[in-house]
C-alpha cells in the first residue's frame, strides 16, 4: 500500500496511455494527451516521491455502506433524523424547517425518506415506521397552523406550487407568480448566476424546456463564461457573514438543494464514508487537518489556517511568483524528505532555517502536505462529488454544484482551500512571466487534490484519463470562479429567514416561552428606562436607530432613502469625531443586520438598506469589527 493513498487497489502508477484513442468530448473541455502532459508528469514526480518515503502506511479504506443506510445518514446530515427511528412521532419541528421546502428539494427529501422508511420495514424494527406520504401530507395539513394563519408555503406538490407564503412585512416568498416569470425568461444574460431561485428549479424549468442559449462544456482556457452575479440591492452574503446557529441551517438546505440539483440532472449522489483508522496525533505531515489547527491555535490563538500551510506559501512568494514553471518543475525528491524530516523537529521549535529552502522545494513541500493528510482536504464525504461535477450538463450548473459543495465543507477545509485557491490566483497573476496558465496550473494542481481517492477500482484507462481530465477542468472553475463559489445563494439566506419566522411563531404559542418573552420583555422595558436619554425618542416611519458601541459616536438616527447604501452608513459614523481617539478604521468595521427574521448578518458596503429594511423590518442594526 502506498502512504497517503486513499485506497486500497486502485493503481495509479501507469504512464501515460499510449497512442489511446478516446472519445474526450463533452466536460472533458476535448483535452488531448498533450495538454494533459502536465498532468501525467505531475502524477509521476509524485510516485517518485512516494518511493523515496519507505514508511509503510495504512491507506484509507471507504466503507460500502448497507441498504438504506446512506439514506438514513443523509436525512441526519440535513437535520430530518426525527422524520423516522424512534423519535419520528416527535417530528413538529421538522414541519417548520420542510414547509421552507421547494418542490424539487421536498422531491429529494420524500425519495430519501421512502428509501430509509422501506429499508426499516424489511428489518423489522421496533419503533413506529411512518409512511413518507403522511410526512408530508401532516406538513401540508399543518402549513395553516404552522405559519400562524398565513397564506402556505409554495414548497410542494403539483398541487401547491403556484401558492406563495409571506409571513411578514419582508417579502421572502420561495416561489410567487413573480419569480416564476422571471424563471421561465431565463437567461436574461447566459452568464448571469440567478442566486434568487433554488438551482434544482433552475435545472427543472430548463429540462422542461428548450428556450436560451445553455453553456455546453468544452473549449479552452479562453472559452470559459465570465460569470458574474446581478447586484442584489438587499446585499450579498459570503460564508462567514452569518451567525453560527443560521449556518447550521444552510447547510442543511445546502444538501438537500445540492441532491436536489443532482437528482434532477440524473448524476447520482452519494456521500462516502472512511473507516476510521489510526493517524498521527502530532507533527505537521500527515496530521488530520483539524487536530493541526488545534496545536497550532495553542502558539497562534484564532489562527484558522495551518501555520506551515501558511509558511511555505510565504515562502514561495517571497523569493518572486514569476519564477517559470513555478508549481510544475518539482523540487529534488530526496532533498525534500530531508527537508519534511527537519520541519517535523523543528518547525514548532523556531529552529528550522528558511533559507537553506530552494522555491521549487517549498512548492513540492506545499503539494506533498496537501496529500499527506489523513483524508482528502475536500473530504471523503465530498471528493466524490466534487469529482462529479465535471459530469453536469451546463457549466452554469456546474458552478452552481460547486457553490454549495463549498458551503457543505468542514470550516477547517473550506477555510484551508480558500487560502490555497487565492495562492494559485496569485501564481497564475504572473502567467507572463512564469508560464503558468489558469490550465497549466489546474492540470498540476488537481492530482494532489483529486487523484487518491479509491472510489473506483480497478478503472480501465479510458476512465482513467477521463476522470484525469474531468477533474483538471473542476479544479480550473474552483480558481477561476472562487470568489463566487464563496457565496452563500439568496435563496437559501430567504428559506433561512422564513424558518425563523415560523420558529418565533410557534414559540410565542408555547406557554413556558410566553412566560420567558413576558420576563424578557418587562427586564429590557426596565433597562431601556434608565438608559433612555432626552434624544432617544422612539424611531419614526422610515427611520433606523443604528448603534455602534466601539465608535466615539454611539448611536444614530439614519433616515432610509433610495440610495443610502450600508456602506454610506458606516463613513458617517466614522466621520462623526468628539472627545475619544478614532481607532477603528473603515475596513475594519461592517454594519450588521440583528435578529428578526435573521440571527446575525454581517453586510457589504454595497446593500441598499431601504431594501433591506423591507425584508427584515424588526431587524436592529449595529456596526462592529468583523469576527476573525
Amino acid at each position: 500500500r502506498r502512504s497517503g493513498q486513499y485506497t486500497m487497489n486502485h493503481d495509479h502508477s501507469k504512464k501515460i496511455p499510449d497512442g489511446a484513442s478516446f472519445d474526450r468530448s463533452g466536460s472533458q473541455d476535448s483535452l488531448d494527451e498533450l495538454s494533459m502532459d502536465d498532468y501525467w508528469k505531475e502524477l509521476e514526480n509524485i510516485h517518485e516521491t512516494r518511493g523515496n518515503n519507505h514508511e509503510e502506511r495504512v491507506a484509507l479504506v471507504v466503507k460500502e455502506p448497507d441498504e438504506g443506510e446512506l439514506e438514513e445518514e443523509w436525512l441526519k446530515e440535513a437535520g430530518l433524523s426525527n422524520l423516522f427511528g424512534e423519535s419520528s412521532g416527535d417530528s413538529l419541528e421538522s414541519m417548520v424547517f420542510l414547509s421552507t421546502l421547494t418542490r424539487t428539494q421536498k422531491a429529494a427529501v420524500e425519495k430519501r425518506v421512502e428509501t430509509v422508511t422501506q429499508t426499516m420495514r424489511k428489518k423489522n424494527k421496533q419503533h413506529q415506521i411512518p409512511d413518507v406520504r403522511d410526512i408530508f401530507r401532516l406538513q401540508n395539513d399543518s402549513k395553516g397552523k404552522v405559519c400562524d394563519g398565513s397564506e402556505p408555503s409554495a414548497v410542494g406538490t403539483s398541487e401547491n406550487k403556484n401558492e406563495t407564503h409571506d409571513g411578514t412585512k419582508g417579502n421572502f416568498s420561495l416561489e410567487t407568480d413573480e419569480q416564476k416569470s422571471l424563471l421561465e425568461e431565463m437567461p436574461s444574460s447566459d452568464t448571469d448566476i440567478n442566486l434568487e431561485i433554488s438551482f434544482s428549479e433552475q435545472a427543472a424549468n430548463l429540462k422542461d424546456s428548450s428556450v436560451g442559449k445553455i453553456y455546453k462544456s468544452g473549449g479552452g482556457d479562453t472559452l470559459l463564461p465570465n460569470f458574474r452575479l446581478p447586484k442584489d440591492k438587499t446585499g450579498t452574503t459570503k460564508i462567514g457573514d452569518l451567525a453560527p446557529q443560521d449556518m447550521k441551517k444552510v447547510y442543511s438546505l445546502a444538501l438537500i438543494e445540492l441532491t436536489a440539483l443532482y437528482d434532477i440532472l440524473g448524476t447520482e449522489f452519494k456521500q462516502q464514508k472512511a473507516v476510521k483508522i489510526k493517524t498521527k496525533d502530532s507533527g505537521l505531515f500527515g496530521v488530520p487537518l483539524s487536530l493541526l489547527l488545534e496545536q497550532d491555535q495553542k502558539k497562534v490563538p484564532g489562527t484558522k489556517i495551518p501555520l506551515i500551510f501558511q509558511k511555505l506559501i510565504a515562502q514561495i512568494e517571497e523569493t518572486t511568483l514569476e519564477t517559470e514553471g513555478l508549481l510544475r518543475i518539482p523540487g529534488v525528491a530526496t532533498r525534500v524528505k530531508g527537508l519534511c524530516q527537519e520541519l517535523e523537529a523543528k518547525f514548532y521549535e523556531g529552529t528550522f532555517n528558511w533559507e537553506n529552502v530552494k522555491q521549487h522545494d517549498a512548492a513540492s513541500l506545499l503539494k506533498l502536505f496537501i496529500r499527506e493528510l489523513p483524508q482528502p482536504l475536500l473530504t471523503v464525504e465530498y471528493l466524490k462529488a466534487f469529482q462529479d461535477v465535471q459530469n453536469l450538463p451546463t457549466r452554469k450548473q456546474q458552478l452552481q454544484a460547486l457553490n454549495l459543495l463549498v458551503i457543505l465543507l468542514p470550516e477547517a477545509n473550506r477555510d484551508t482551500l480558500k487560502v490555497l485557491l487565492e495562492f494559485l490566483q496569485r501564481v497564475i497573476d504572473h502567467r507572463d512571466k512564469n508560464k503558468m496558465t489558469l490550465k497549466n496550473v489546474a492540470m498540476v494542481m488537481a492530482p494532489n487534490l483529486f487523484t487518491f481517492h479509491g472510489f473506483a477500482s480497478k478503472t480501465i484507462e479510458q476512465s482513467e484519463f477521463l476522470l484525469a481530465a474531468g477533474t483538471a477542468n473542476v479544479m480550473r472553475f474552483m480558481i477561476q470562479y472562487q470568489k463566487l463559489l464563496w457565496t452563500i445563494p439568496k435563496f437559501i439566506v430567504n428559506q433561512v429567514r422564513k424558518q425563523n419566522t415560523e420558529s418565533q411563531k410557534k414559540e410565542k404559542k408555547d406557554k413556558a416561552m410566553k412566560k420567558l418573552l413576558k420576563k424578557m420583555a418587562y427586564d429590557r422595558e426596565k433597562h431601556e428606562k434608565q438608559e433612555k436619554t432626552p434624544n432617544d425618542t422612539d424611531v419614526p416611519q422610515g427611520v433606523i436607530r443604528v448603534q455602534a458601541p466601539h465608535l466615539s459616536k454611539v448611536s444614530m438616527a439614519i433616515q432610509l432613502t433610495e440610495e443610502l447604501k450600508a456602506g454610506d452608513i458606516v463613513a458617517r459614523f466614522l466621520s462623526q469625531k468628539s472627545g475619544n481617539v478614532q481607532t477603528l478604521k473603515k475596513e475594519e468595521v461592517f454594519l450588521y443586520e440583528i435578529g428578526g427574521n435573521i440571527g446575525e448578518r454581517c453586510l457589504d458596503d454595497g446593500t441598499y438598506m431601504k431594501d433591506l429594511y423591507q425584508l427584515n423590518p424588526h431587524a436592529e442594526w449595529v456596526i462592529k469589527p468583523k469576527q476573525s
